[in-house]
């Protein structure tokens, strides 16, 4: 009766064990998808603040030509 015990609590113990890597596996992959998220989010950031380098040059051509007028 006891080497069934000894089976069963064995078996739990390793089921925990093998639920924590797992979980840990998990949470790696999903810390990866989000850094790659956060690379995209910059890409964008940085283009549209190049985009409004170039609407504040135009925008500042435009004001010199009305002034002028």
């Amino acid at each position: 009766m006891a080497a069934g015990m000894d089976t069963i609590i064995l078996a739990i113990i390793i089921g925990t064990l093998a639920a924590i890597v797992y979980s840990l596996r998990i949470l790696v992959l999903l810390e990866r998808r989000i850094a790659k998220i956060d690379l995209n989010l910059e890409k964008i950031v940085m283009r549209v603040a190049s985009e409004e380098r170039k609407i504040e040059l135009e925008e500042k051509k435009i004001e010199k030509i009305v002034k002028r007028r």
